[in-house]
């Protein structure tokens, strides 16, 4: 018994000095080796991150991840890579990397073999470019051969965790957006091994997923157990147990993926299968779940999913998709319901070979509920192909809408009436070969109402009746027939009867009358808070045949009637604010829509217009339809500032480009951008406009918009107290960038004001500084907007004449020193009025044509180059008395600020040209002085320079067409 005890107690000494020990020990470590790996990071970081890394503190430590010795950082910052530097690619609360306690022990090296991120931030961007911020990683290959014994910092991962991270992942050239919150991931698996076992447990609080601004998931629990072994030899990742849960509904996925030098080749299988209705609908966005609590649904539902082939840009290959949704013996009540929406039954497939939408078939095989004895709806569509769609359609029921909203238990609207329809099609649909399937059909609503929880009262006596028909399988056997369709909304009728024929040459006859309150009638179907209202009143009879007005056959049309529009808003998704009409009145004599009285305002600007749009009609009725017009147009103020796309305004619904634009240039204004289907000509009569801080007065002349071009004649307008005459063209190419023409005239107008009043007058002509009194110009220049509608210099070419009518010319820097060099006083005060100045322009360099001028009795000549960086190569001949037939030869060089002077010499020190690339609107390389060598020297090295260039610019043409 002893012996027993003491050797229990030996086993307590040695089991507690044992514990001692290692508590020692992992207190003293961090103690001992805090600076070889504080360094360590810092080397490792160093070498191979792009991006701006900073962080507050580091520290060592067994316990934050016990039992793990673990090198943390807190409060985390790391920036993107180039161009997003200044953005925040990731931020965390924590970020710890687990040490290999043995290779820092033994072999003094750090080996990282895990990682931790808490309470973290990640911004993962790429641009419309392609540009992503997420290239900070750099690997830094070295020609040495690896020798396993160098010292060092290395990865060798088996555990990832992340906790509590929010991730949005913002792709603009692909359109997607991913945004994850309270996302946590736990990671294991020998990560660095050529073969092994990728165990991921994920959780995701919420998620949001959109496709081109389409919310395919919104505010969805995510939950994956997922087991997936990964060959890095062969780059292949095989699904072998890969479980989701998306809220409620379950996800299995089998199959694997290879990635391959061209591409990748995938099997991907994926199915949710016996589960339930309410599962299912458990994916629904988050407003119609609320719904789904408090209603009673039943029945099965199976979803299947395959993506199965080879994705290869240069072999054109691309994955086969198919999709299937069954929903069997669905029942859905409300607990109020008389009556339940009975025996749901859908059977959905999706065929998309190659991802190609040309070849999209959608089978539709079946779709039924019935809502008691002769209140059932079925449907059977299926379609082949987009732009030439086979279609086969058969759609019949007869549906009460308030049976229907009672038993789904519909709260935010309130449906009433009688809906019956049967619509069969058989055929192909295609807008290009003007084709429409054999159709025979109708639609009627008797006695409909609705009304929403949005406005008090409701739209009522809703009564349609629709049929469409067509015989042959073309446009021109197809009619539409509308007889008739009429509500009534706070008191006010509305009607409309149309009866549409032959959709070659349509053959219309419509008649509509009544008064809409749209601000009130918008209440019915949108949130409050939108600020939309105006007053619509109709009475209108159209009667023709579309080639009439084509063909010049007015005689033919019996269109006429009034539009009366007041206090309207509207908007364009290209233009930062709304327009207000403030009263519009419009009349229809057959071939015209005239504008009797129209005012409008966009923000700052008015606008009074009196003229007529042509073809009207005709702009509904064809696909890609221009409008054509004639106009008078008075204002008294525009602002051409507010106009530019990327300003701030209250347009929300703005196009996607333009939305890109807008968060990837935040600090841009962006250009001006123009309908393409206008064909317009305006006579126009503005006191003032204003473009950048520079006024125009009293603005006259003739402006057109054509397909996208607004073209400016014969007009002029006050300027720095004088007038100018303009001819021009622009035209925008996106939001960030436009280009332009202008051909100018100016009398008599003041040096100093526009120095002072106009920037690219301080910015093309330096030399204006040091000289007063009145010049005239005659000039044509053409060339580019930046994204901030500035010219880009570089860009310019054209050229002209400047007269110095009555000028004073005084302490030009340029003209002083030749003549400090040559002894002469009187070039600070030469005499150059009425001299003509040619300049030519390209290339950012502004080549200047001889002239001659006086000064006191020499009579001095100026030739060469300028650039617009003001550097100087200028060749000066001071013409002595008599007449100044013999004379000598002086270069200038050097800058306009100084001056260098060569006199007996005729050899300046040239300068490269800029150059531009048009397409891409990138200055590819700026203008330079050339090096000090001989003549034969500098002709070489300008020549390897210029091949150089253009084949850089060819690279960029090459790219931008593979994009």
């Amino acid at each position: 018994m002893e012996r027993f005890k003491k050797i229990i107690l030996k086993i307590l000494k040695w089991t507690g000095i044992s514990i001692a020990s290692i508590l020692f020990l992992m207190f003293i470590i961090p103690i001992l080796f805090p600076g070889t790996i504080s360094e360590q990071v810092k080397i490792f970081a160093n070498k191979h991150l792009a991006g701006k890394l900073d962080y507050k503190r580091t520290h060592l430590s067994f316990f934050k991840h016990f039992p793990s010795l673990t090198v943390s950082v807190d409060d985390f910052l790391l920036k993107g890579s180039k161009p997003f530097q200044e953005d925040t690619l990731l931020a965390a609360k924590e970020v710890a990397a687990g040490i290999n306690l043995k290779s820092l022990i033994f072999d003094r090296q750090v080996k990282i073999d895990e990682i931790y991120v808490t309470d973290a931030y990640a911004n993962v961007f790429v641009n419309t470019k392609g540009e992503a911020n997420y290239n900070v990683y750099v690997s830094k290959p070295s020609d040495k051969p690896k020798d396993t014994a160098d010292s060092g910092t290395s990865i060798k991962l088996d555990l990832i965790k992340l906790k509590n991270w929010n991730v949005k992942y913002n792709d603009h050239s692909a359109r997607v957006l991913v945004d994850a919150k309270g996302l946590n991931y736990t990671g294991k698996g020998g990560l660095s091994e050529d073969i092994f076992d990728l165990e991921t447990n994920l959780d995701i609080n919420k998620l949001d997923f959109s496709l081109d601004r389409i919310y395919y998931a919104k505010q969805k629990t995510l939950h994956a157990d997922l087991i997936t072994r990964i060959n890095t030899n062969a780059l292949t990742f095989v699904l072998r147990k890969n479980e989701l849960r998306i809220n409620e509904l379950p996800l299995k996925f089998t199959g694997f993926l290879s990635i391959l030098k061209d591409g990748y080749n995938l099997d991907i299988q994926a199915a949710s299968e016996k589960t339930t209705i309410r599962e299912m609908i458990s994916v629904l966005p988050p407003q119609y779940l609320d719904w789904a609590k408090d209603t009673k649904i039943e029945g099965n539902s199976d979803l299947y999913f395959h993506l199965k082939g080879r994705f290869s840009e240069p072999k054109n290959l691309k994955p086969r998709l198919k999709a299937r949704l069954l929903v069997k013996n669905g029942f859905v009540s409300n607990g109020k319901a008389p009556v339940p929406m009975n025996n749901l039954n859908m059977d959905l497939n999706v065929d998309l070979p190659s991802l190609d939408t040309e070849q999209l078939g959608i089978y539709l095989k079946k779709l039924s509920f019935d809502l008691g004895p002769n209140n059932n709806f079925r449907a059977v569509v299926t379609t082949k192909g987009l732009n030439e769609m086979k279609i086969k359609a058969d759609v019949k029921g007869a549906v009460n809408l308030q049976t229907l909203d009672e038993a789904l238990g519909l709260k935010d609207i309130d449906i009433r009436g009688l809906m019956d329809t049967n619509i069969k099609a058989d055929g192909i649909f295609s807008l290009d070969k003007k084709l429409f399937p054999k159709t025979n059909g109708y639609l009627n609503l008797k006695n409909g109402w609705l009304k929403t929880k949005y406005y008090p009262n409701a739209i009522q006596n809703i009564n349609l009746v629709a049929n469409i028909i067509n015989t042959d399988g073309t446009f021109k056997s197809l009619g539409v027939k509308l007889d008739p369709f009429k509500f009534d909304f706070e008191g006010n009728p509305v009607f409309v009867n149309a009866d549409l024929q032959n959709f070659e040459d349509v053959l219309y006859k419509v008649r509509a009358k009544g008064v809409l309150n749209v601000g009130r009638i918008y209440k019915v179907f949108a949130k409050k808070g939108f600020d939309v209202s105006g007053l619509i009143m109709a009475d209108l009879s159209l009667n023709g045949r579309q080639s009439y007005a084509t063909k010049g056959q007015y005689s033919k049309l019996d269109n006429k009637g009034n539009l009366i529009l007041k206090n309207i808003k509207a908007t364009t998704e290209y233009l930062p604010k709304s327009f207000f009409i403030k009263e519009g009145n419009f009349q229809f004599e057959n071939e015209k829509m005239w504008f009797r009285k129209f005012f409008a305002t966009y923000g700052k600007s008015d606008f009074a217009l009196n003229g007529y749009l042509l073809n009207t009609i005709n702009y509904f009725i064809e696909r890609k339809g221009t409008l054509h017009g004639k106009f008078n147009l008075k204002s008294n103020y525009i602002l051409i500032d507010e106009f530019m796309a990327l300003k701030e305004g209250d347009n929300s619904k703005k196009s996607i480009d333009v939305e890109y634009a807008k968060v990837e240039n935040p600090k841009s204004s962006g250009v001006v951008i123009i309908p393409k289907n206008l064909d317009v000509s305006l006579v126009a009569n503005a006191k003032k406009v204003e473009f950048k801080g520079l006024g125009l007065n009293h603005l006259k002349g003739t402006a057109s918009v054509d397909k996208g071009q607004v073209y400016l004649k014969n007009t002029s307008f006050d300027i720095i107290g004088s007038r100018m005459n303009i001819d021009a063209r622009y035209q925008d190419e996106s939001p960030l960038t436009a280009n332009y023409d202008v051909a100018l005239k100016v009398l008599d107008f003041d040096v100093q004001r526009a120095y002072k009043e106009i920037d690219m007058v301080r910015e093309m002509a330096t030399a204006a500084k040091n000289v007063k009194g009145i010049v005239s110009l005659d000039y044509k220049l053409k060339g580019d907007f930046d994204k901030n509608m500035t010219p880009i210099y570089p860009s310019l070419e054209g050229g002209g004449v400047v007269n110095l009518r009555d000028v004073e010319v005084k302490n030009l820097r340029m003209l002083s020193a030749v003549g400090d060099n040559i002894g002469s006083k009187a070039f600070n005060d030469p005499d150059m009025k009425g001299v003509n100045i040619e300049t030519h322009i390209k290339n950012n360099l502004i080549h200047v044509d001889k002239f001659t001028f006086k000064v006191s009795v020499l009579r001095p000549s100026i030739s060469g180059t300028t650039s617009f960086n003001g550097l100087l190569d200028l060749q000066v001949r001071v013409g002595l008395p008599p007449g100044g037939w013999i004379g000598f030869p002086i270069v200038v060089t050097g800058t306009h600020e100084k001056p260098k002077v060569k006199i007996f010499s005729k050899t300046g020190q040239g300068i490269i040209d800029a150059l531009y690339n048009k397409k891409s609107n990138k200055i590819i390389r700026e203008e330079r002085r050339a090096e000090k060598k001989s003549r034969r020297e500098q002709r070489k090295i300008r020549e390897a320079q210029e091949k150089k260039a253009k084949n850089a610019e060819k690279q960029i043409n090459k790219d931008l067409k593979e994009k």
